[in-house]
């Protein structure tokens, strides 16, 4: 897949995602499956699989695209989900961004969260999750910008598990990082 050439601050406009969004936010999502251990799925999900994970969402919480104003192309998406099945956690969510591999580092990650986090705070929800890949040393595979853009968004790190996840050939870790927004 070729990334989208943009500006340095991409204009977006930010929306509720639909089951019709999911081609292209599953496109999105194939690069960090089959390029980067940022996701440790193995193999792209299929389109129906992908439509199933959108509705399951979409019943309970925010899920957000931001779409180029202009051309109409999804440039990224951000979606909260359970931290925890039981009652207790009722208040916590996990939060999930992927950015179409040409347009990291412009704002619209947190144009993204900064709407997400919005919405869940309506919800009463008062703490965020991010469950993220971390390696010991940067490589071709996976570095430490995501954990460096949740830091840059105020989250900070809750814990780590050393080698948890097997991709590549290699082991990564995976961290946690925690946003308290109440």
């Amino acid at each position: 897949m070729t990334p989208i050439s943009v500006s340095h601050e991409p204009p977006c406009r930010l929306r509720t995602a639909s089951l019709a969004d999911a081609r292209r936010l599953l496109d999105i999502y194939s690069y960090y499956v089959t390029d980067t251990a940022i996701s440790f799925e193995l193999s792209v999900p299929s389109l129906p699989e992908f439509e199933r994970r959108i509705a399951a969402t979409l019943e309970k919480y925010p899920y957000i695209v931001a779409e180029d104003p202009l051309s109409g192309v999804l440039l990224g998406y951000a979606y909260a989900g359970p931290f925890h099945p039981r009652a207790a956690y009722a208040h916590c969510a996990e939060v999930t961004i992927y950015l179409d591999h040409g347009c990291q580092k412009r704002g619209l990650g947190r144009k993204l969260y900064d709407a997400l986090e919005e919405e869940l705070r309506s919800m009463g929800i008062r703490n965020l999750y991010a469950c993220i890949g971390y390696p010991e040393a940067p490589d071709e595979y996976l570095t430490t910008n995501s954990a460096d853009f949740h830091a840059h968004m105020g989250y900070t790190l809750a814990g780590r598990f050393h080698k948890c996840g097997r991709k590549f050939g290699r082991w990564y870790d995976m961290i946690w990082m925690e946003k308290l927004i109440a």
